[in-house]
Formats: C-alpha cells, structure tokens, sequence
C-alpha cells in the first residue's frame, strides 16, 4: 500500500469510528445493536492502530550519524582565582 492509500484509509476509519461513537449515544438503540456497534468499533480501532504502525515505522524515528568529537578535554584551560 502507499502512503496516500494509507492515510485515506486511516481517514477513513476515524470517521467510521466518529459515526458509531455518535451512533451508540442514542437511546433509542437496542441492546443488540448497541453490541453490535461496540464490536465494530473494535474491529476498526485494531485495523486503525495497525495502520498507525505501519506509518509510524516509515515516518518514525532515525537516527544520525554519530559525530567523532575527538578528544574534548585535552583543550580546555583552567585559571586559578586567589
């Protein structure tokens, strides 16, 4: 997948997740569904967090290089003070 795809997907499944969140908040729901949306709304949080991975571990951190600093004590001059 590319990361236009992924980001539309992940669009898309926080505005599945909004809908059902407001979905669940009516009181004329029945009990089944009612648990019928909370599953949906698990299904699509682990498909959402699996999609976050993905595009965190291409956006995520990397490391630089590591830069020789040589020996950093040898150039320092202490003044003694009376």
């Amino acid at each position: 997948m590319t990361e236009p795809d992924i980001l539309d997907r992940i669009s898309e499944l926080k505005e599945l997740q909004r809908v059902a969140w407001q979905q669940l908040a009516r009181p004329s729901l029945t009990t089944f569904d009612r648990c019928e949306l909370r599953n949906q709304i698990r299904e699509s949080d682990a498909e959402l967090r699996y999609y976050l991975a993905i595009m965190s571990e291409r956006t995520g951190f990397r490391a630089l290089p590591i830069e020789d600093v040589g020996d950093s004590l040898a150039n320092l001059n202490f003044r003694l003070f009376a």
